[in-house]
């Protein structure tokens, strides 16, 4: 494997050339008319334009970047996460191109990117799962049936669903008729696919997710687990690892489901298997990501390991060398997404000029990022502009660094998640560990954040007067 193609943008795609350039692979970027001078361009070998700034243009056209891929004699395609990463058609399309795509067999797409097929295939091995109906389902009458035998509340879910796009608790009977009609309709829009499924709504839920990587010759590891119950949307902004609750029978329990999930749909690659816990630390098999999570860096800090160069290696059909005795957690990391969101407004994107962009550096610190300072935030992709990572021998340790870390990042041009960060660090329910999906329901409002950070501001104002006095009466001492 001597040249990879990282057909996606921003963060992820310069985290993958990094270690592709330690391997000594070049790197070949793609990238949209919005992104011409995105660092993850600048950063590759080779780059190559794909089309317009919308992703149904650029990014999401598999036919181009297969293209682009055999004009310049590219052996492999890393998709990172996102856009075409869970695409089986795609995976399927380079296979048929003999290139190599880094990342499972478009057959494991298939089933675990179905949720109601991810469950039939998971069955045989006896893994817990919510109680509920394992079809899909769009008859009113069955549904209102389906719910009575499991009890209220329910969660309806869209079967190809992802992002909280199709989903609905439903808390009383007369409500459920409304919430699958708006349920399909999401599902049909989001995904093409309006399957819909029921089953029990765990209240007070974790969530809890587990790192597996798995080689060609049979061989599946587990990285532990990932905690990633802070979540606005459905969708994580705060992630650690290990987790604050699990025990070491509880973690082994998890780990080897994790595996088996992975040997029932013949995985290859790196990937994560999503479980929901709940209050008395039952756990429920919900999903699998069949790629690199964004959260991966928690992961490789506490394992030790560098998880996009054991994909790469997977992919060339080595052999995975470490087994699962060998691995042992090594204190404790967390990671804030750094979305260009308003926390203040619904956590709305905002959209602008990255007047000051200023990481914050030093021991324990780590920065993924794909922005620069004077370049402004696209409104066609996600909007998170970075990773930040901390890394300390203990959950206390890692949260404070966390906190100093957030301070020394600095900003200027849009609002970030980055106040929203340090609120949840100083909260006593995230601090002490009894937390879960439900944090910013129960304990957030933009007032509380808008609160804590007026105190702030008054205590730095009273700090800097208290300073200014006393370097006043330094001057004013006779000589």
């Amino acid at each position: 494997m001597q040249k990879i193609l990282i057909a996606n943008r921003g963060e992820i795609a310069i985290r993958v050339m990094k270690t592709a350039k330690r391997m000594g692979i070049k790197t070949v970027a793609v990238f949209s008319k919005a992104d011409r001078n995105a660092p993850h361009v600048k950063f590759a070998d080779e780059a190559v334009c794909i089309g317009e700034a919308p992703s149904s243009q650029s990014y999401l056209r598999g036919d181009k970047i297969i293209e682009v891929a055999k004009n310049l004699s590219v052996d492999a395609i890393h998709p990172g996460y996102g856009f075409l990463s869970e695409n089986a058609d795609f995976a399927e399309l380079c296979e048929e191109n003999n290139l190599t795509f880094i990342g499972p067999r478009s057959k494991a797409i298939k089933i675990m990117g179905s949720k109601l097929a991810a469950k039939e295939a998971v069955k045989q091995y006896n893994i817990p799962m919510v109680p509920g109906i394992d079809e899909a389902i769009t008859d009113v009458n069955k549904a209102h049936k389906v719910a009575k035998e499991i009890g209220f509340p329910v969660l309806i879910k869209a079967s190809a669903g992802g992002g909280g796009k199709g989903m609905r608790v439903v808390e009383k009977e007369s409500d459920l008729e409304s919430q699958m009609n708006r349920a399909i309709s999401e599902a049909t829009s989001a995904f093409g696919d309006g399957s819909v499924f029921i089953e029990k709504y765990v209240s007070s839920p974790r969530h809890i997710e587990i790192q597996v990587m798995a080689d060609s010759h049979g061989n599946i590891l587990h990285f532990f687990e990932r905690e990633c119950s802070i979540q606005r949307r459905h969708q994580k902004v705060v992630e650690e690892a290990p987790s604050s609750i699990l025990t070491p029978e509880l973690r082994k329990e998890m780990g080897d489901a994790a595996i088996k999930v992975a040997k029932s749909c013949d995985y290859l690659g790196a990937g994560t298997v999503e479980f929901l816990m709940d209050a008395e630390h039952n756990f429920y098999f919900l999903e699998m990501n069949t790629r690199l999570q964004v959260e991966h860096p928690v992961s490789e800090i506490i394992s030790g390991v560098d998880l996009v160069e054991l994909q790469i290696k997977v992919a060339r059909g080595e052999a995975l060398k470490i087994k699962q005795e060998d691995l042992k957690i090594n204190g404790h990391a967390l990671e804030l997404r750094v979305y260009a969101e308003d926390p203040l407004n619904d956590f709305l994107p905002s959209v602008g000029h990255l007047n000051i962009y200023r990481i914050p550096y030093g021991k324990g610190i780590r920065v993924d990022d794909g922005f620069e300072e004077g370049m402004d935030i696209p409104i066609y992709y996600d909007p998170m502009l970075s990773k930040l990572i901390t890394y300390g021998n203990t959950r206390e340790e890692a949260i404070e660094l966390m906190i100093n870390a957030i301070n020394n990042y600095h900003i200027e041009g849009v609002q970030t998640t980055l106040p929203f960060g340090k609120y949840v660090c100083k909260h006593e329910a995230f601090r002490s560990g009894n937390f879960d999906t439900h944090f910013v329901k129960k304990y957030y409002s933009p007032e509380a954040l808008k609160e804590e950070t007026e105190n702030e501001a008054k205590i730095a104002a009273i700090i800097a007067v208290k300073q200014y006095i006393e370097d006043q009466k330094l001057l004013r001492l006779p000589i």
